[in-house]
């Protein structure tokens, strides 16, 4: 088959969180499957990340834009003209959607809230060409911008979401959202996400070094983007409550890697503080690779304390690692980690403390918890995934195919 996935952000820029780690895994394994596989994208700037990753292959021109091929995949990288955050308009998108739309066989339409995804939707609507939409938990708007997003979906989101031939939920609360919001439930496919492991992990103690964190002490990881969404504010909250814990270890350390957004960096310095814990908090740029690897195998418990994430990749990633972790009802992994290799929390700062002070004071938990992992990475892999993407694209193929 020949397939096109179309996505505002995509690999080298894994600053943008998860939906770029998706549809690369996804991509990258419907090519080794010997699939067409292509990508249609943004270009954030790839000549000068590029130009910093001497080891990723090198791009050339297009009539679109810049291109490269990577791991079988054939990414054709829009130029940016204008962008809102992380929204792009890109004049170039219906030159290429002209000359080289009818060559696939099914379009996969990733995320809402851009451009790219209704032109396209559009363009294969008139086409008869079957396309895919994957909301990957952004069809309930929740945190800023609410507004806008509801001007989107009365212009462009509903349409393209109701003439879809499949919609992608990746967990039953994802999918409960979609159906609360008139969806048909026979358009809605259940799909989790998966994680890719490294084949060697880092060696302890690098990413502890870096930050003067002695060994002994106790280290909490929230590694992520630093959003309302996640709330990364109740989690520094409940780790300053656990002072008053008598469970709580003197020497417990919590490390923030991710970019900053809409001034979340700022607000979370200004409240450690107050809570006077600044000296046991830390904040760290993005991190990509090994080095990311280091800071999932350096950390005593991974957090994601999200109000809403309809999987929760990077905690599946600290699965990988063999880092116990904790995370809210809210994310949509938290079935496959519940007592294996996680607990799970309620949406406050109470339990969210509660647990942390459950976990750091346990060791035989914690230690239970890390066997554990394996076990749950056993279920998170990509194959299932996609082999059931096969399935859907083969099925729709088929239909399209007078």
């Amino acid at each position: 088959m020949r397939i096109l996935n179309v996505t505002q952000s995509y690999a080298p820029f894994f600053e943008f969180g998860g939906p770029p780690v998706k549809v690369k895994a996804l991509a990258e394994g419907l090519a080794k499957r010997g699939h067409e596989t292509a990508v249609l994208t943004a270009d954030w700037g790839l000549d000068t990340r590029l130009g910093n990753s001497p080891e990723e292959p090198a791009a050339e021109n297009s009539p679109f834009g810049r291109k490269r091929k990577r791991n079988g995949v054939n990414a054709v990288y829009l130029p940016n003209w204008f962008h809102y955050h992380a929204t792009s308009w890109n004049p170039a998108l219906g030159r290429y959607l002209r000359a080289r739309l009818n060559d696939f066989d099914v379009v996969h339409i990733f995320g809402l809230y851009d451009l790219l995804g209704p032109r396209v939707a559009k363009e294969c609507r008139k086409r008869k060409i079957p396309y895919v939409v994957e909301p990957i938990g952004m069809f309930v708007p929740i945190v800023r911008n609410l507004r806008l997003k509801r001007v989107y979906h009365f212009l462009w989101g509903q349409q393209m979401l109701a003439a879809a031939d499949a919609i992608i939920a990746t967990a039953d609360q994802e999918r409960d959202e979609l159906l609360a919001g008139g969806l048909p439930a026979a358009k809605i496919v259940l799909r989790r996400n998966g994680v890719e492991a490294p084949e060697h992990l880092a060696e302890r103690g690098q990413f502890r070094n870096a930050l003067k964190i002695a060994q002994q002490d106790q280290l909490i990881l929230f590694l992520g983007r630093l959003s309302q969404k996640k709330s990364p504010d109740l989690l520094l909250k409940a780790f300053a409550g656990l002072e008053c814990s008598p469970a709580s270890p003197s020497k417990a350390h919590l490390a923030f890697v991710g970019p900053d957004e809409s001034g979340m960096k700022a607000r979370l310095q200004q409240v450690s503080d107050e809570l006077a814990v600044s000296g046991r908090v830390h904040f760290v740029a993005p991190l990509e690779g090994d080095a990311k690897w280091s800071a999932y195998r350096d950390a005593d418990i991974f957090v994601l304390p999200s109000q809403n994430e309809n999987f929760g990749n990077t905690a599946a990633e600290a699965v990988a690692a063999g880092t116990p972790v904790i995370v809210t009802e809210q994310c949509g992994i938290a079935p496959f980690l519940k007592g294996t290799a996680g607990i799970v929390v309620r949406h406050n700062e109470v339990e969210l403390r509660a647990g942390l002070a459950r976990l750091l004071d346990d060791a035989e938990l914690r230690a239970s918890l890390r066997d554990g992992c394996a076990s749950a990475l056993t279920k998170l892999g990509w194959e299932e995934p996609l082999e059931q993407m096969v399935e859907i694209y083969s099925r729709l193929a088929r239909r399209a195919t007078p």
